[in-house]
Formats: structure tokens, sequence, C-alpha cells
């Protein structure tokens, strides 16, 4: 079997959907026997929070992941902004400069919460609509 450079695993990777992602960082983590929740566990509290709104909005199917304000790690939001899109580094720093915008439209709940954990990880403050 020929070994994938970094490169290549990444170049894999942006070709996956946030589902697909999700499945193989499972994966990743039950084969190894690591955790990667390190990074996600600051926006854990701050979705428990949410969890009251979110079931108010139930019977929705389609949601807006609405990046509000950058924080202090804006780098770390554009990062995540072009792991979510296919926007360029310029589009995705244009996006995080002129917030509030829209990052996600349309997209269904789990999408929109995996990008909402996502995103507020990496210091973003965001609201789904």
């Amino acid at each position: 079997m020929a070994k994938l450079s970094t490169d290549e695993l990444i170049d894999a990777f942006k070709d996956l959907t946030l589902i697909e992602l999700s499945e193989f960082v499972k994966a990743f983590e039950e084969t190894f026997e690591v955790t990667a929740a390190a990074p996600v566990a600051a926006a854990a509290p701050a979705g428990a929070g949410g969890a009251a709104e979110a079931e108010v909005e139930e019977e929705k199917d389609s949601f807006d992941v609405v990046l509000e304000a950058a924080g202090e790690k804006k780098i770390q939001v554009i990062k995540e902004v072009r792991t979510l899109t296919s926007l360029g580094l310029k589009e995705a720093k244009d996006l995080v400069d002129g917030a509030p915008k829209p990052v996600l439209e349309g997209v269904n709940k789990e999408t929109a919460e995996k990008a909402k954990a996502a995103l507020e990880g990496a210091g973003a403050t965001i609201t789904l609509k």
C-alpha cells in the first residue's frame, strides 16, 4: 500500500461531507483509542444551553448557520469557514470580516449543529436561523 503524504490526506478530507468526516473521526478514535474532542469541549457547554431552543425549532428542516462575530481567534474561524465551505482564503476572510454573514444556508439540522460546534470551538459566535 502506498503511503499518502499529509497534503494528499488533507485533499482527501476536503472532498468529504461533514457527516462523512464525523464518521471518519469516530472510526479513527476507535481504531487508535484516542479522543479528538478537546477543541470541541469548549463548545459543548454552549451547545447544551441551546438544546432547549433547538427543541422548539424541531419542525424546521432547513437551517442557516450565521457567523455573528469571529471572536479573538479570527484565523482559526477563517480556517473553519474554509473547511465547511468551498471558499478560498480571500473569500473566507472577507466573510469573517463582514460578520454577521451566513456561512451555510439551507442545510439540515445535523449539519448546522456540527458547523456551529466547529465554529464555536474556533472562538466564533454563531446563531442558527
